[in-house]
């Protein structure tokens, strides 16, 4: 039963820790391109609708300014990620019910999560570089605002974007095996 209420207890934590990540993660991102939100991720999660600001664009091409764009900004970032967290923290859940007991499945499962966000944080980063120094002379076949200004920091932060998602699925695999290696470390302590 402990194990139960624990593997719970961290799912509720990792979706939590999902939606944070996103929201400081958006931070970064929207002072490196205030237009990928205003003319691209406002516009894909409606916040326009949500009563914080105005479409001062077209319908063709909007653009959503809010009263408060941080604040909408962690909006996005909330609702882009906690789902993210919510799967990671399903299987290393479930992953954590090998350990021998509830306290040892919550330690080495809440380290798990970390290198999870470490790793994530890792390859958004790289994927930023690689929109600077690759992608910017190589532009990708996305599509873009009409009324985009500056496509180059625009494009960077779409790749800190994407690799962001492919970090944490990196992550993920890398806390499996932290995990597992773990639990074999423990149970040849132990004698078995």
């Amino acid at each position: 039963m402990k194990k139960f209420l624990t593997l719970l207890l961290l799912i509720l934590i990792a979706s939590i820790l999902g939606g944070v990540y996103g929201m400081l993660h958006d931070q970064i991102t929207y002072t490196i391109s205030e237009e990928y939100y205003t003319k691209f991720k406002f516009i894909q999660f409606g916040i326009d609708s949500w009563g914080l600001g105005n479409n001062i664009g077209t319908d063709l091409q909007p653009e959503i300014i809010l009263r408060n764009p941080r604040f909408g900004v962690g909006i996005v970032g909330v609702l882009a990620t906690w789902w993210v967290g919510l799967f990671i923290g399903i299987i290393l859940g479930f992953v954590g019910l090998i350990h021998k007991n509830a306290s040892q499945m919550f330690r080495v499962t809440i380290k798990s999560l970390a290198l999870t966000l470490l790793i994530a944080l890792a390859v958004g980063c790289m994927g930023l570089l690689y929109g600077h120094f690759v992608l910017i002379d190589n532009i990708p076949n996305w599509h873009y605002p009409g009324n985009l200004i500056d496509m180059d920091h625009f494009i960077m932060v779409g790749s800190m974007h994407n690799f962001s998602y492919l970090g944490g699925f990196i992550g993920l695999a890398a806390a499996i095996v932290y995990s597992i290696r773990k639990a074999k470390t423990q149970n040849i302590s132990l004698g078995r």
